[in-house]
């Protein structure tokens, strides 16, 4: 277990590396569009394209705990591969969503709804891995091995949009 451990958590080490570089450009964008809008440093009134990038940037930085909980949480209880694939598919979806709020506010939808079900397959990966220890703990049964194949195969369905 200590083995599976030092890789999950070298996992999530990364996966928070990658948070914090999108955090950080999606930041330096906010500062940018309030100094072209503004001329001046970092105010919240401005016109309505610094306004949407402000908005979108708080937006990702209020859902980026709950993403690190639940991926946190299914690497560890669950299966690791799956769900660093489903981490990098939602640092990638989140940009997505970023982008698409700079421009018309319907073209964040798509990546708003796709990051909604990469958490639910990451919440529902951590319930499986909880469901499972209680099986282990009361049963003694092990569905561990179901469980890692489960989700490896239904991760790349992710991909759909």
């Amino acid at each position: 277990h200590k083995a599976q451990l030092l890789q999950s958590l070298q996992m999530t080490s990364q996966t928070e590396y990658s948070v914090v570089s999108l955090t950080a450009f999606f930041a330096n964008k906010v500062e940018h569009e309030s100094r072209h809008c503004n001329g001046k440093g970092l105010q919240r009134q401005g016109s309505s394209s610094f306004d949407r990038v402000y908005t979108a940037n708080q937006n990702c930085g209020h859902a980026y705990p709950t993403f690190l909980a639940v991926l946190w949480c299914a690497g560890l209880l669950c299966s690791q591969a799956p769900a660093a694939f489903a981490g990098l598919m939602y640092l990638f979806v989140r940009q997505k969503y970023f982008v698409g709020y700079l421009g018309e506010r319907t073209q964040s939808t798509p990546g708003y709804l796709f990051g909604k079900r990469i958490i639910l397959f990451l919440f529902l990966m951590s319930v499986a891995g909880i469901l499972n220890y209680y099986l282990i703990f009361f049963f003694g049964s092990d569905f561990e091995i179901h469980i890692k194949t489960i989700t490896s195969a239904i991760s790349p369905l992710l991909l759909i949009p």
